[in-house]
């Protein structure tokens, strides 16, 4: 789900952060910043909110139109065109996903806008203003991803058990896995369109070696969907690059990516991620069960006297629906704010307008999400 509007996002004047840019992208899991909510994050969450409504804004969601799920700017107009105003950053990537999911041949027959594979979903921007530069405390880039628009991802989004991630050195009980459709949109391709992964990973390295003797850091972020891109984004360039710039991730209303393995590669890695979460957003709770090893134990016993039915305590052991919410979560309780007042059902709690709006008024506090495990089944 989206917002799409005229006017850009308005925010008090950028703070400068200078030497403390580390400590605003994460390097400490905002310790101290989230409960209230520091004035300064909160302008830089919704500076990078507003990259993620520019993808939004950029993406041709009409049917009907000769260019459906393209990007209806050039590179050089994309911030501007989308009323983002002046940002200091250029765009210097189109990002584009296509879907693996295998379809009959009379799907042909349908209409071009229900057969579309791959789309543009996003961009890289860097940061090319000196004063912005001087700001921010370091050269930032920045990687945006919208969420679900094409008939196509929304078939993938509801493939919902986890794959092995190819590549991993070690025992088969600490192998990442993450939910097969968002790793079939990372990494699928076709004849004429390189993969998300591909276009990523060319990019910055691109960036590493034109830049990587200064001060550099990248943020992934992403709505929805792309926020679950933005997590097998981040893992994928720290995971792929001897020597990565800081890796941050600002998420809104991401569901569910991977098990508590890709949750522990990714904080060894030193990958920082913010979830921001409205409780009211069943996004966030699916797809899948999250479970701790005590959970395991627990249920077998709740099983053994009666309690648990077997198929679930046999899902649970074969690992196939165990999630694990990553990072450190800011969770926003609409209704003790303005905006989560209003009557729109699931889709206004889902919207990315209704996760910015709640940033900008939420004194609430946060809470971390690596240490608490919830069980919670998938309802999708």
């Amino acid at each position: 789900m989206h917002h799409i509007g005229s006017a850009p996002i308005s925010i008090r004047s950028p703070p400068k952060l200078g030497k403390r840019w580390m400590q605003y992208q994460g390097s400490d899991n905002w310790e101290g910043l989230l409960d209230p909510l520091d004035d300064n994050l909160r302008s830089e969450i919704l500076r990078y909110g507003q990259f993620v409504e520019a993808a939004y804004r950029s993406f041709d969601f009409d049917p009907f139109s000769p260019t459906y799920a393209t990007c209806r700017f050039s590179r050089n107009s994309l911030l501007q065109q989308s009323g983002f105003g002046s940002t200091g950053y250029r765009v210097t990537k189109n990002l584009r996903a296509t879907c693996g999911v295998g379809m009959p041949r009379w799907i042909d027959r349908m209409p071009s806008w229900m057969t579309a594979k791959s789309s543009w979903i996003g961009y890289v921007a860097v940061c090319q203003d000196k004063e912005e530069i001087a700001r921010l405390g370091r050269r930032d880039v920045v990687i945006a991803l919208r969420g679900t628009a094409t008939c196509f991802e929304w078939l993938e989004n509801l493939r919902a058990s986890l794959t092995d991630l190819p590549g991993h050195v070690g025992p088969n009980s600490d192998s990442p896995m993450v939910e097969r459709g968002f790793y079939s949109l990372y990494t699928s391709r076709t004849s004429t369109c390189p993969s998300l992964q591909d276009m990523i990973r060319e990019e910055i390295a691109r960036v590493i070696e034109s830049y990587g003797d200064e001060p550099l850091s990248l943020t992934i972020t992403g709505h929805s969907l792309g926020a679950a891109l933005a997590i097998l984004s981040a893992y994928d360039i720290t995971t792929s690059f001897a020597s990565p710039p800081m890796v941050t991730v600002i998420s809104f209303g991401g569901p569910r990516v991977g098990n508590k393995s890709l949750r522990r590669h990714l904080d060894k890695s030193g990958t920082r991620v913010l979830r921001i979460v409205n409780p009211d957003d069943p996004i966030t709770k699916v797809p899948g069960f999250v479970v701790d090893d005590d959970d395991v134990d627990r249920l077998r016993n709740d099983d053994a006297a009666g309690g648990l039915p077997r198929w679930i305590q046999k899902r649970v052991e074969d690992t196939q629906w165990v999630y694990a919410d990553v990072g450190q979560e800011l969770k926003l309780r609409s209704k003790e704010c303005a905006y989560g007042n209003k009557r729109g059902g699931i889709a206004t709690c889902h919207d990315l307008k209704t996760y910015l709006d709640l940033v900008k008024a939420s004194t609430c506090p946060s809470r971390s999400t690596t240490e608490e495990r919830m069980l919670s089944p998938n309802f999708t």
